[in-house]
């Protein structure tokens, strides 16, 4: 067995505007990367972190919580250290702490010959999302560690879907320089919806899932409705129902918050619209005085993949 491994994990798209909390996307333009190595000491050592302030303590840091939470279920007498190199910024909701949480479990299940699925480290890896957001979502790690698109049908217990994915679908995310926790923007939802929003939510959610295996691009479009998270987050986001209309003019399928934000999505059929979108969400973000990053991504089908060294 290799005793290191330098490893890519992607940034994730989360809900996808009519699945909270159960649907999610990889991308495959952004992403942090992860050098991970066993050691003869026993534990998870966090040994350092490039691009981003975060806490090099085991049990305040996501991947090492989730890393944690795989080694209990081993009886191992060595460790691993971890290396991050940070390429996601955190709480720009494109799934920064799932990259981290996803790639650690990842990398560590390869080094040891890959002794568990992708069920299973998708369910260590949710407790570094607890530990992020006090929630342990699986929307964003689901899909780093399966790829593609990935459908959350239960919690209790873990069940995750791979879905199909059309060759031409495209996403552009445009990641305004301002930091939204995950924590904080949960604590605005309601806790209760209302049986109309949830009929709406339900009947696009399976309304998404038929698109994606039929390749019906205008359906997947359609169901890019969000009655849940939006109407309480869009405030939160600058120019939000700007880039809106003004992404939905230029033709794309669809438009929404990333997470749980500031990231704004939009996904589209080709990447010649993708780019479209992004010169028009660019047009928009230029009039405040806020930086910017833009991603423009076709759907990242592998998830978490080793890297050459």
């Amino acid at each position: 067995m290799k005793n290191e491994i330098k490893i890519f994990a992607p940034a994730t798209i989360a809900n996808l505007a009519c699945g909270f909390d159960v649907l999610g996307l990889a991308l495959d333009s952004v992403g942090d990367e992860m050098v991970i190595r066993k050691c003869d000491a026993k534990g998870i050592f966090i040994t350092k972190i490039i691009g981003s302030d975060l806490p090099l303590e085991t049990e305040n840091n996501v991947a090492g919580v989730s890393a944690l939470a795989l080694l209990e279920k081993l009886n191992i007498d060595f460790g691993f250290e971890i290396e991050i190199y940070k390429n996601i910024k955190p709480g720009s909701g494109i799934g920064s702490s799932a990259a981290s949480s996803a790639g650690a479990v990842w990398g560590i299940n390869e080094l040891l010959g890959k002794p568990f699925s992708a069920l299973e480290l998708t369910q260590f890896a949710m407790e570094g999302e607890r530990l992020a957001s006090g929630n342990a979502h699986a929307d964003n790690v689901a899909p780093a560690l399966f790829g593609g698109v990935t459908l959350v049908r239960s919690y209790t217990p873990l069940d995750v879907i791979k879905l199909p994915c059309p060759n031409e679908l495209y996403a552009t995310v445009i990641h305004p320089q301002i930091e939204l926790k995950t924590a904080d923007s949960r604590k605005i939802l309601k806790t209760q919806i209302s049986i109309k929003d949830g009929i709406t939510h339900w009947g696009n959610v399976g309304a998404f899932v038929a698109g994606l295996y039929t390749n019906n691009y205008d359906l997947i479009g359609k169901s890019l409705v969000d009655v849940v998270a939006e109407p309480q987050r869009a405030d939160l986001i600058p120019l939000y129902y700007e880039i809106k209309e003004g992404v939905l003019k230029e033709g794309v399928l669809g438009v929404g918050i990333s997470g749980s934000g500031p990231s704004i999505f939009a996904l589209s059929k080709g990447k010649e619209m993708a780019e479209k979108a992004a010169e028009e969400m660019q047009k928009i973000y230029e009039k405040l005085d806020i930086d910017f990053d833009i991603h423009i991504s076709k759907v990242n089908e592998q998830g978490i993949r080793q890297i050459n060294n």
